[in-house]
């Protein structure tokens, strides 16, 4: 991990609430299970929620940040969990 010293003024927005899609992979059925978490929720308690949801039916899973940007339309951005194709073994 690199860490580097920046200067805030380098970004022209920020948001205070995030959407967050959760994909839950269920990889031994080759299934996927996704959910949008909206309101004013920290992201926190989204992983809290997450990893403990997940772990008491025995699956990976994927956190991501829900963004739009001018032209590109909707993405995510990866906050935790599997990196990747989660099937690519199955």
């Amino acid at each position: 991990m690199d860490i580097r010293d920046i200067d805030p003024r380098d970004t022209t927005w920020e948001q205070d609430h995030a959407r967050y899609r959760v994909y839950f992979w269920e990889v031994a059925t080759v299934t996927a299970y996704e959910y949008e978490v909206l309101g004013e929720v920290d992201v926190d308690e989204v992983l809290t929620w997450t990893s403990r949801y997940a772990a008491e039916r025995g699956w990976a899973y994927t956190v991501y940040a829900a963004v739009t940007t001018d032209g590109d339309g909707p993405g995510l951005i990866r906050l935790a969990g599997v990196l990747g194709d989660p099937f690519t073994d199955a």
